[in-house]
């Protein structure tokens, strides 16, 4: 009999080998055991054109109903993207959209499995990014100047007054950027980061460049120090976990050097590039699970990779490909885990679990995608490399033998 649960996830369909994978993962994992019950949005690129990106927005409203959400890697459109699939503007990143949407922190942490050392050996437990997913370059504004100009920030305030301060006297052409944040946003994030430490009970570091940037990062600084003296300084003591804010300078050297084992809370952009350097240096980039917690409670699972361009081009030509799909089955499970919680399912929670524990055996006894065959060392064991139906088959064969 299949898993039954009463409230819907959000189900939002992406684009290019990811959406083939999404198909695959539900047929051969997921719905032999569970009974669907999803409120559906399909965020492929043609869908978003067609719909003006109404439908990202939807989705996101949906989550902020329903608590849990599902997402596949989407395409951000770039020039190529406009002229590769006829658009009528490079729409906004859907991710994008919905954490502001959510107002939310993305943590994403590596998927570990024996036989597969990170490439700094050091690293024997998990770093876990905070991202915070706010503003910053992801909602910014940009100008290409012509030529020589005057550029300056200005701000109207509600009550009339206007500030006004200099950016550069351009003396040809040139590029311009605005960026912002909310105050509202970086206590939502800076509370996040704390409470996900008491639960997982590890360290949070933090970094920033204040030094450079004396008002704009410096503000995420004093933020986190106010609210982490204020609010949380006796529950980490309790805890016996600390909280340190250093120069991302020396953080990353630090990261470097550590063990893992900690939370590394960083602004938008440098949790993008970071989270990707974490996951690759972990083994790839589609062995990390990302999961956008609000500071209301809603929580959407995603792969925090792309949507696999070239294995899709090939899949077009019927190709077979090595697409290794394990970053979105954890989304998958991610998401019905956390739906097993908020309704108490005990079965749907195990279930999860289990099939996570599958695709972590699976690996360990040396079935696998071909990216991780270079990586995979394990005494007694060899590596055999198998296409992503195949690897799929066998993780469902695992959770039946479990």
């Amino acid at each position: 009999m299949k898993i039954v649960y009463k409230t819907p996830v959000v189900e939002m369909q992406g684009d290019e080998m990811t959406r083939i994978l999404w198909d695959w993962i539900k047929d051969i994992l997921i719905e032999p055991y569970v009974e669907l019950n999803t409120e559906f949005y399909d965020l492929g690129i043609d869908n978003r054109e067609k719909t003006a990106d109404k439908v990202t927005t939807d989705a996101a409203e949906a989550i902020k109903k329903y608590g849990v959400g599902v997402k596949c890697a989407t395409i951000t459109p770039n020039a190529q993207r406009v002229e590769e699939y006829g658009l009528s503007k490079m729409w906004l990143s859907p991710n994008g959209t919905i954490r502001a949407a959510l107002d939310g922190t993305v943590f994403r942490t590596p998927i570990m499995v024996r036989g597969i050392t990170p490439y700094i050996p050091s690293w024997t437990s998990p770093i876990t990014i905070a991202r915070h997913a706010y503003g910053d370059i992801y909602k910014n504004s940009e100008i290409r100047v012509d030529g020589a100009a005057q550029c300056s920030l200005s701000v109207k305030y509600a009550d009339g007054r206007t500030e006004n301060k200099s950016i550069v006297d351009l003396d040809g052409a040139g590029i311009l950027q605005g960026v912002h944040n909310k105050d509202a946003s970086i206590y939502s994030f800076a509370r996040s980061c704390f409470n996900y430490a008491l639960d997982v009970r590890q360290d949070v570091w933090f970094g920033t460049k204040d030094t450079i940037s004396k008002t704009y990062d410096h503000r995420f600084k004093d933020i986190f120090r106010d609210v982490f003296d204020g609010e949380y300084k006796g529950k980490f003591e309790k805890a016996g976990i600390r909280y340190e804010y250093s120069l991302i300078d020396d953080s990353v050297a630090r990261v470097i050097r550590s063990n893992g084992g900690f939370i590394w809370a960083l602004k938008n952009y440098d949790g993008d590039v970071m989270s990707d350097m974490v996951a690759t240096a972990y083994g790839s980039l589609a062995m990390m699970t990302s999961v956008l917690v609000s500071p209301d409670g809603n929580y959407e699972y995603e792969a925090a990779h792309g949507t696999v361009t070239r294995h899709y081009y090939r899949h077009l030509k019927g190709e077979t490909t090595s697409t290794n799909p394990v970053a979105t089955i954890f989304a998958w499970t991610g998401a019905l885990n956390r739906r097993g919680e908020t309704e108490n399912n005990k079965a749907l929670s195990e279930y999860a679990a289990n099939m996570e524990n599958a695709c972590k055996a699976t690996i360990e006894r040396g079935v696998m995608t071909g990216d991780l065959v270079p990586m995979f060392k394990r005494d007694g064991i060899i590596a055999k490399s198998v296409s992503t139906r195949e690897f799929l088959k066998e993780i469902s064969a695992t959770y039946e033998n479990m």
